[in-house]
């Protein structure tokens, strides 16, 4: 047997406040039984295992150890890190490669780093791009 994910858990200093970012980052509602203040807060984004937000006292002080990388499923790489730049994100660094592969780096309100990845047909083009070149080049 195998375990699965039942939740990913992010600490944070308000947990609904991050977890009304990463609602409209993931396009689902908070649960409706999380208030502000509380020391939880839940998502269920769709296709995907719960987030969990739990209130914790210590700040980051380093790189997260475990980041969320999010692919765009109905806009480009560049309209999806706009939408998230305008909803609270901060840029971070880019990291697209020459032919078109790569990610941008942004983080959320409390600075915990995330990757934006292509949409599948960008990652599809990058690819082949990079076979037709010979290029080295990460998706």
């Amino acid at each position: 047997m195998s375990s699965t994910i039942h939740n990913i858990s992010i600490d944070c200093h308000d947990a609904y406040a991050l977890a009304g970012f990463w609602s409209q980052v993931f396009d689902c509602p908070r649960q409706p039984d999380d208030f502000p203040g509380d020391p939880e807060a839940m998502l269920l984004p769709p296709g995907g295992p719960e987030v969990l937000f739990i209130v914790v006292p210590e700040g980051k002080a380093v790189k997260n150890r475990l980041h969320l990388d999010v692919q765009p499923a109905d806009r480009t790489r560049a309209e999806e890190v706009e939408r998230l730049l305008g909803i609270g994100a901060t840029f971070v660094a880019d990291h697209v490669g020459p032919t078109g592969g790569g990610w941008v780096l942004l983080a959320d309100p409390e600075g915990n780093e995330f990757c934006v990845l292509g949409n599948k047909a960008e990652r599809a083009a990058a690819a082949a791009a990079r076979a037709a070149a010979g290029v080295a080049e990460p998706a």
